[in-house]
């Protein structure tokens, strides 16, 4: 992609999802999303109701009336953007490739956090850690993020979701929020997946395309693995191909609710073409009653 295309593109995700963000999510976002502790703020008289724990014994000596110490959530967070950059993302078939989609969400997420004045991050994983941009604040730092997105290309076309997380767990000792965007396709993460829940507010952002869900009955066909580079040639039309593809589809959705669920991780799942607003709102108002 040329630098002019580029910066078009960037400046059209821009406007789409920084006009999402102040519309829709930054409220959600805000209350979804909670700070990592209570900060001092002041000291103010005791009032009737007020919790006597609080009262601040010195200052109430020195002047021989009740004062207590007012504390505010420290607002502060880092968010951190955990991108599959696989060769499976370049698939869509509404469209909308699926890394087209992670590109729109995960910038709606950064310019959410940026107008709550969060920090922001990214790891972009393959079957190995392909780049990190440090979490900073500000428009030009997301900007940014968004070009990366749009021109990257990683080095390995696999997915090794342990990698990014055993990356993050190893680099980022402070709590973090941290948004993992994948399409799962990949088995064996779910000791790294516990490790870093433990560690962080993870929250998983399964990307699928509704075509992935069951192989139609076309006939022959030569079907491409694009992160292994296998070809194969199968007949779609025979039942017993489609009723295995389909029991693989479910054992892998299966796995992912299955991690989710052990680990009490926040998961929502993102179709391309559809809106995602809709399911992100969703899983910011889940969050939101529980706070």
């Amino acid at each position: 992609m040329e630098t002019t295309d580029i910066l078009k593109k960037v400046r059209y995700i821009e406007i789409k999802t920084r006009g999402l963000t102040q519309q829709i999510f930054s409220g959600k976002y805000h209350s979804a999303f909670k700070g990592t502790g209570m900060a001092f703020s002041e000291v103010r008289e005791y009032t009737y109701g007020d919790d006597i724990r609080s009262i601040d014994w010195k200052v109430t000596a020195r002047y021989n009336h009740p004062y207590i110490k007012v504390f505010e959530e420290e607002r502060e967070l880092t968010v951190l953007l955990l991108i599959d950059v696989s060769a499976s993302n370049s698939f869509g078939s509404r469209s909308q490739l699926k890394s087209e989609l992670i590109t729109e969400l995960a910038s709606v997420l950064a310019f959410s956090a940026i107008h709550n004045n969060d920090k922001v991050g990214v790891i972009f994983f393959s079957s190995r850690v392909e780049k990190f941009i440090p979490p900073k604040k500000g428009t030009s730092h997301i900007l940014r993020i968004i070009r990366e997105m749009l021109d990257f290309k990683p080095e390995q076309q696999g997915t090794r979701i342990a990698s990014g997380l055993e990356f993050l767990n190893n680099t980022i000792k402070k709590r973090n929020i941290v948004f993992l965007i994948s399409d799962f396709f990949d088995t064996n993460y779910e000791d790294a997946f516990s490790i870093t829940k433990q560690k962080h507010d993870l929250v998983a952002l399964r990307i699928e395309d509704v075509k992935e869900q069951e192989l139609p009955p076309i006939g022959f066909a030569q079907l491409t693995d694009p992160e292994s580079g296998k070809r194969r040639f199968i007949d779609t039309e025979h039942f017993n191909t489609r009723i295995a593809y389909k029991k693989w589809w479910i054992e892998h959705t299966e796995r992912l609710k299955k991690i989710c669920t052990k680990t009490g991780t926040d998961m929502a799942v993102i179709q391309t073409g559809l809106d995602y607003a809709k399911p992100l709102l969703q899983l910011f108002r889940q969050r939101e009653k529980r706070m």
